[in-house]
């Protein structure tokens, strides 16, 4: 969100230079680059009035025709947009303003845009010249002082009838320089209620993925409880009724070494199912040893390569854990693969997961397992990327913010 703002700030923030000589000097290069810029912008004005003017006497009739409407706005349009993208350099270079490279202004924008530049242009313009013209008569009061010509009561009258035009110009022109500022960022990128009002709908799809993620959570646990341990633990009880029932000694204890072994089971898969649900090495150990704890437990062999140094937040751990297990489970159970490799790095303030298979690829992105890791992926304002053409590699690429 917030680098949304910062992409999108079209105005130039002050300069925040060093105190001593160095420091005003760059000050005075930014003021008088400035300057230079607001009066090129009355200049440029001109030629916006003009055009709308003649191009729009000239083509305001086919604009009525419906059969030769598209093609008039499209020759407006082509025109308004070159004339567009000239303000939009002026502002870049003599104001350092930041827009968004892929941004694409609609056509009422620009028109709009082009229509108040035009007006506060030509009326920066007026109020430029007036300021121009104050100096003028300012010299004049000052020959007049210095030849005697000049009483004392006009001389104040003068002093301060010339300031208030001198603070009124000045403010005139502050308050155009921010209108312009203010129209550019307006045109040339996404207003600031547009980035809020896509906030709110990122938020609004992370909530309800985060609660889909959990229900789809709830689903798996119960289901590997019910299709796993449980029938694990019928089988056990079956085990045990049929030795307690068996007048045999060593039949018995054949059936209790049964019952024994089934009961290994049972705590394995239950183990599985715990990891599955939280690993709790996260807690204890961290993610790297979390990671190199599901690499032993996949039955393919994985290439792990971890390069963060020092503690990461605790849900972008859980995340990348999530990632990482769900995927070569994916690679083991469905992809037929014999090598993984996994690679998560630090790139900065962003944690990136790559995981790679040499299988047959073909998983599709919107199964249970993997739109579930995109929802907890998205929760975090992260991002995943899954890459698997058929006949393979299968990719799977996370991003996960840690600020």
């Amino acid at each position: 969100m917030q680098g949304d703002f910062a992409a999108v700030t079209a105005h130039e923030r002050p300069d925040r230079t060093a105190a001593g000589p160095a420091g005003d000097g760059r000050a005075a290069a930014s003021r008088t680059r400035r300057a230079v810029g607001t009066l090129l912008g009355c200049l440029t004005a001109l030629p916006h009035f003009l055009y709308f003017l003649l191009v729009g006497a000239a083509l305001g009739p086919f604009l009525l025709w419906p059969y030769t409407r598209a093609d008039a706005l499209r020759f407006i349009m082509g025109g308004a947009r070159a004339l567009a993208r000239l303000e939009r350099t002026r502002r870049t270079v003599f104001f350092h303003d930041r827009f968004p490279e892929h941004y694409t202004a609609s056509d009422r924008k620009v028109l709009r845009y082009l229509a108040v530049r035009a007006y506060t242009g030509l009326l920066c313009a007026v109020v430029t010249g007036l300021l121009g013209f104050g100096a003028v008569l300012a010299v004049l009061l000052a020959r007049g002082v210095l030849r005697g010509s000049l009483g004392w009561d006009e001389l104040v009258t003068q002093l301060l009838l010339g300031g208030v035009l001198l603070f009124l110009d000045l403010q005139g022109l502050h308050s155009l320089a921010a209108l312009d500022a203010r129209t550019a960022r307006g045109c040339f990128g996404p207003s600031e209620a547009e980035l809020l009002r896509r906030r709110i709908d990122q938020l609004a799809e992370s909530r309800a993925a985060v609660v889909d993620a959990v229900d789809a959570e709830r689903r798996r646990i119960e289901r590997d409880l019910h299709d796993g341990v449980q029938q694990r633990l019928v089988a056990l009880a079956m085990l045990l009724g049929r030795a307690r029932r068996q007048r045999d000694p060593e039949r018995a204890d054949a059936l209790l070494r049964q019952a024994h072994e089934e009961s290994q089971g049972v705590l394995t898969e239950l183990r599985e199912v715990a990891w599955r649900v939280y690993p709790s090495a996260l807690d204890s150990l961290g993610l790297r040893e979390a990671l190199d704890g599901v690499a032993e437990r996949c039955a393919v062999p994985v290439r792990t390569e971890y390069l963060v140094d020092g503690a990461l937040p605790r849900a972008v751990e859980t995340a990348a854990y999530f990632v990482v297990s769900e995927s070569l489970t994916n690679a083991a159970k469905h992809a037929a693969a014999t090598a993984v490799s996994v690679r998560v790095a630090l790139r900065g303030g962003t944690l990136a997961v790559r995981v790679e298979d040499d299988g047959r690829g073909g998983a599709d992105p919107a199964g249970g397992g993997l739109s579930g890791l995109r929802s907890r992926v998205a929760a975090l304002d992260g991002s995943l990327r899954i890459d698997s053409p058929l006949g393979g590699p299968t990719t799977v690429t996370a991003e996960l913010p840690c600020g």
